[in-house]
């Protein structure tokens, strides 16, 4: 009955997070779901033969009216003195409150302001020039046009609700073709900033190493670094559905914790349950608390705190209980950031789907680690097909290949990859000069992975029918499919059961 409660209250929390996403839901709303689970509760009260269901129907609807006033909560408005100044050019101050993100063409600051008469501080996108100086932490003013996020339509025709994509961050106004100018420091968390540094000097010791595009793609699969990608290079991860190991997707973090216990084998749990709790944490930190990489760190973390209390770990009942947690934190993130669908979405194919396409790569293949790679991957493209055929509209015919081409070398990858910035670091040093050169010749099998990457990338999203656009998938076939996914895992778990 426990795990039947927990289900209920997780299922119908989303049910409620998610509906209010869509439909503008208030207090009445939520006190008449309310009433319903009121109502349930005692009509399971009364009837004996049907208490157990009634019981679960009433934490379903209790949970979905928490879902609706959670999202209802949320939902933060904007300044009525900001609102009067929109289209204008205005200055505001604030604290640049996450590693600005560049572009090509630009770079994007995420700024917290204080607005005269305004009950809580506001957040607001700069848009400001290429090179920009400003740092996390910083106190900055900023000059710009004032805008407000508006939904656009993508190559394929879908609108995307760029005001709620941006809303999930905080950010409710947009200043376009701004400048920046530094006025303070040392705003920030502490441990933050000091996490940043060390993925700044990693990331220049890459650059000391590894010539381009490698430096760049190293750091995308170590610290989630994108920046230096480029559109083109970025076009064709995206067309062979390899882009998720350049924003550091859970299973890069789970590769670096994998070999963390590994190394720390021989210490105590205590040690062990720290360090990788520590390293996961710098792992979020450097991705932005990117929704993939909480996940995965908060999985693992759970996954450590089982193993050092000698308890079960079951890895769908943390799955389900990290997403409700995200949600409960952000319910944002649930209908409106992609990271998110496809990092939960992913994570159940692997536990839930993997099992059961084992046996058939076992026939195809004859190494153990060729086979468990196989079905990992037929099992995670499988479960976020429906979602990536939505949210891009295309069908990426070689993403099977491709992956397994490249996952099976990732982690080799991620380690030279370290060792080729330490080396940049080392023989980089004004002392060292002499051996400068050494840097780049440790760097060269991180080197020739990456470029193996690249080849890889590059061959594949050039073949003919590479991406195939199928227009606007509707959201009706993403609920079939996954309704249909299910239905084949719980036939087959049953099957099992019965065996």
């Amino acid at each position: 009955m426990g795990v039947r409660i927990f289900w209920a209250t997780v299922v119908g929390f989303a049910a409620g997070v998610f509906l209010a996403s869509f439909v503008s839901l208030g207090w009445a709303a939520t006190g008449g779901v309310l009433l319903i689970a009121g109502a349930i509760g005692v009509f399971a009260a009364l009837d004996a033969k049907t208490r157990t269901s009634a019981a679960l129907c009433a934490v379903f609807f209790l949970a979905s009216a928490a879902g609706i006033a959670r999202m209802h909560l949320a939902d933060s408005p904007r300044d009525a003195a900001l609102d009067q100044r929109l289209g204008q050019e205005v200055t505001l101050e604030g604290v640049a409150v996450r590693e600005p993100d560049v572009r090509e063409n630009s770079t994007r600051i995420h700024i917290q302001t204080e607005v005269h008469g305004a009950t809580e501080s506001l957040g607001v996108l700069a848009v400001v020039p290429l090179y920009s100086t400003i740092v996390y932490g910083d106190k900055v003013s900023v000059t710009g046009t004032l805008t407000l996020p508006e939904r656009f339509e993508t190559d394929t025709g879908r609108a995307f609700n760029y005001p709620a994509f941006l809303k999930k961050d905080g950010i409710l106004y947009t200043l376009s073709f701004a400048l920046a100018e530094k006025i303070g420091e040392n705003e920030g968390n502490l441990f933050v900033k000091n996490v940043l540094w060390i993925k700044q000097k990693y990331l220049e010791g890459l650059q000391r190493a590894l010539p381009e595009p490698s430096a760049a793609l190293a750091g995308g699969i170590t610290v989630g670094d994108k920046r230096a990608l480029g559109g083109e290079l970025s076009d064709m991860f995206r067309t062979t559905a390899l882009i998720h190991i350049v924003v550091l997707s859970g299973y890069n973090i789970m590769v670096v914790i994998n070999a963390l216990s590994k190394m720390f084998a021989w210490a105590p749990q205590s040690v062990r349950f720290g360090v990788g709790g520590m390293v996961a944490i710098s792992f979020v930190i450097m991705t932005g608390a990117a929704a993939p990489s909480v996940r995965a760190a908060a999985m693992a973390i759970i996954g450590m705190a089982g193993r050092a209390t000698k308890r079960t770990y079951l890895t769908i009942r943390a799955l389900a209980f990290v997403a409700f947690g995200m949600i409960l934190w952000n319910p944002y993130v649930l209908a409106f950031d992609p990271g998110f669908q496809l990092s939960i979405a992913a994570t159940w194919g692997i536990v839930m789907l993997t099992p059961n396409i084992l046996p058939f790569c076992a026939r195809l293949a004859r190494w153990p680690r060729i086979q468990e790679i196989a079905a990992t991957t037929i099992a995670t493209q499988t479960a976020v097909l429906p979602l990536l055929l939505y949210q891009s509209g295309a069908f990426s015919l070689f993403s099977l290949p491709a992956n397994m081409l490249v996952l099976a070398a990732l982690p080799a990858a991620m380690f030279f990859s370290i060792l080729a910035s330490i080396a940049g670091l080392v023989f980089g040093l004004p002392a060292l000069g002499a051996v400068e050169w050494l840097a780049p010749t440790v760097a060269l099998p991180a080197h020739l992975l990456l470029s193996y990457f690249v080849g890889v990338a590059d061959f594949l999203a050039h073949l003919p029918l590479a991406s195939i656009p199928l227009g606007t998938f509707n959201f009706v076939w993403v609920v079939a499919a996954y309704a249909a996914l299910l239905w084949y895992v719980r036939r087959k778990n049953s099957g099992s059961s019965a065996k």
